[in-house]
């Protein structure tokens, strides 16, 4: 909030962003819930208690001209206006009580849209490619390349409020984008640090 109220109105092009939903998921029940394979346990930090107040609603519309917010269906009365485009992302869960999908709304003004992609534990889309879950609401990096390539065009300027595990960032350099992000929490900033790191040094070995 510190740094949007210093930025320009429409300074980014596009914002995708993924706030706390407010439903307390980074909690301690988190690995309880999945009756395939117990889920890993990330801490009982309560960052996830609550989700962002309106004015933080305003200012990252007012500073990007487009935006996709994630878990907007837990706070669906905060954002101003309705929308046409939201996102469906399909995890394919399988057998435990996370949901089936999670959903993003959309300033665009086309219709709804729906991304596949299995993400139950230690079961992914892409088996042979395993990402490392290091954040309790982690979103796979195929999600945010597919977002880039059907909402953003070359040259945007990319804003995420949380970082998180730092996908976004790995979208965002294998597509060329310029990424503006924050993330408040130090161990989940350093490990997103070091994810990114590892990453861009894997592919000039390759």
């Amino acid at each position: 909030m510190e740094y949007m109220k210093e930025m320009k109105d429409n300074e980014f092009d596009l914002a995708i962003v993924d706030p706390p939903y407010g439903i307390g998921e980074s909690g301690k029940t988190n690995k309880t819930r999945c009756k395939f394979a117990i889920s890993r346990d990330y801490g009982s930090k309560d960052w996830d208690s609550k989700s962002p107040d309106k004015e933080y609603f305003d200012e990252l519309l007012r500073v990007s001209k487009h935006q996709v917010i994630f878990g907007a269906n837990h706070f669906i009365s905060k954002i101003p206006y309705n929308s046409s485009c939201w996102i469906v992302w399909d995890k394919d869960n399988g057998k435990t009580d996370f949901a089936d999908c999670e959903l993003a709304w959309t300033s665009f003004k086309t219709s709804v849209r729906k991304f596949k992609h299995k993400w139950q534990g230690m079961l992914q889309e892409n088996m042979k490619n395993k990402e490392q879950r290091i954040h309790p609401t982690q979103k796979p990096v195929e999600l945010y390349r597919w977002l880039l390539v059907n909402y953003a065009k070359k040259g945007d300027k990319i804003l995420d409020t949380h970082l998180g595990s730092g996908s976004i960032a790995i979208a965002c350099h294998d597509l060329k984008f310029d990424l503006t992000a924050f993330e408040t929490d130090q161990e989940y900033y350093d490990m997103a640090t070091k994810r990114i790191e590892t990453y861009k040094k894997q592919l000039q070995l390759i």
